[in-house]
């Protein structure tokens, strides 16, 4: 088997990664393209937290995240090894969480915040993108998304946003974004645009990895 060909996906809170990579994925088959998500990796606390210690406690550091494991993980795909992980559930005490099988594939993207800060993790990306989003545009998301999704007060979001969410963005990920191979303005609401970004750098893929 060849070197898979690596891809990380960086962006902050509510700038779009997830839709980014939604359409990505759609460009691939599962024996084409493997995903491994920082999001997965968050070290498992908030089960033991009262409502106001979770409003507290930063998800939005580092140091929150299992990132030995994180990197674990990712070489046993560059070495061609399957494995299996529990997904992250978000605090959400109703969902059951499902393994997940992650098989090797010629291209694995990983996608998470501190993808660029882990050093380990950041020497074997091949291509890096960069997602942003202006800060209202971002902060709309994210409201829209705790509000209904995840069932945080405004409250709540509004704190965690002002005091760990923008801090950590303009410490662990904003001084890597000109080192970035490809950096995507993600303001619209419009997902022809993401959808055209998106079928750019599959089709480069696929002639650069695949053909």
């Amino acid at each position: 088997m060849n070197k898979p060909y690596v891809i990380g996906i960086a962006g902050g809170s509510g700038s779009g990664k997830t839709f980014f990579l939604k359409c990505f994925l759609e460009h691939f088959t599962d024996e084409e393209v493997c995903l491994v998500s920082q999001d997965d990796y968050y070290i498992p606390v908030a089960h033991t937290m009262t409502k106001e210690e979770n409003k507290l406690y930063n998800f939005d550091l580092p140091s929150t995240i299992d990132h030995d494991h994180f990197e674990d993980d990712i070489f046993k795909l560059l070495r061609g090894e399957s494995f299996v992980k529990q997904e992250y559930t978000f605090n959400n005490p109703d969902a059951k969480p499902k393994m997940l099988e992650i098989k090797p594939a010629p291209i694995i993207i990983v996608e998470g915040l501190f993808i660029l800060h882990f050093k380990k993790i950041a020497e074997v990306l091949d291509m890096t993108i960069f997602i942003e989003a202006d800060e209202e545009v971002a902060l709309a998301r994210r409201l829209k998304r705790d509000l209904l999704e995840r069932g945080y007060s405004n409250d709540d979001v509004q704190y965690k946003w002002h005091n760990h969410v923008v801090p950590a963005y303009k410490e662990y990920l904003l001084p890597y974004k000109n080192t970035c191979d490809k950096i995507i303005i993600n303001n619209t609401q419009q997902a022809a645009d993401i959808i055209k970004v998106t079928d750019e750098i599959s089709q480069e893929l696929r002639d650069k990895v695949l053909s």
